[in-house]
């Protein structure tokens, strides 16, 4: 009896496993609010979902070049933010994000016709940025890393607003109540 009882475990256990991992692969990724940027797999089973009534009050301090999905990384985890939010239904008056751009990550904010005249390409950020602008999300570019590169406010993308530098943003915004979010 032991045995059968065992091997009905091992069975119910393997079995379970099978389909969790198929209903896990099965779904699709999406982009609901970002289109086209920060893809998520919704499952409304999980623990630790977002809270429709909280206000998610967040900073991004953004300094890497690095690319997600051809776009600059940082910029990527917010539209999955945005995203995770939106499914997990938070009103939109209750997300309030704030980007502070500086370093590295100082290019991804040029426009087109600068980024082009620097890169030889088109900016593959510009749409991404324009989204997250039309979702309330304000985007700062540290003046000290501006002028550092040598880059003119006319240069920058005109949803982006100069900020004296991306230690004020942080520190202020902080001082605000927002949380800085992990990059």
């Amino acid at each position: 009896m032991k045995n059968t009882t065992q091997v009905f475990s091992f069975f119910s256990s393997l079995f379970l496993t099978f389909i969790l991992s198929s209903s896990l692969s099965a779904q699709e990724w999406q982009t609901p609010l970002i289109k086209g940027y920060g893809e998520i797999k919704y499952f409304d089973q999980t623990a630790q979902q977002p809270d429709p009534s909280g206000e998610y009050k967040l900073l991004f301090d953004i300094k890497s070049d690095q690319l997600k999905a051809g776009v600059n990384k940082g910029l990527w985890i917010i539209a999955r933010t945005l995203n995770l939010l939106h499914v997990g239904e938070v009103p939109a008056a209750n997300v309030k994000l704030v980007v502070a751009i500086h370093g590295d990550a100082t290019y991804a904010i040029l426009n087109e016709k600068s980024y082009k005249k620097k890169f030889g390409e088109s900016n593959p950020n510009l749409d991404l940025i324009a989204q997250l602008r039309k979702n309330g999300v304000s985007i700062y570019i540290c003046s000290q890393a501006l002028a550092a590169r040598n880059i003119s406010f006319e240069d920058i993308h005109s949803e982006v607003v100069p900020a004296i530098s991306a230690l004020a943003v942080v520190s202020n915004y902080q001082l605000k109540g927002y949380h800085l979010m992990p990059m």
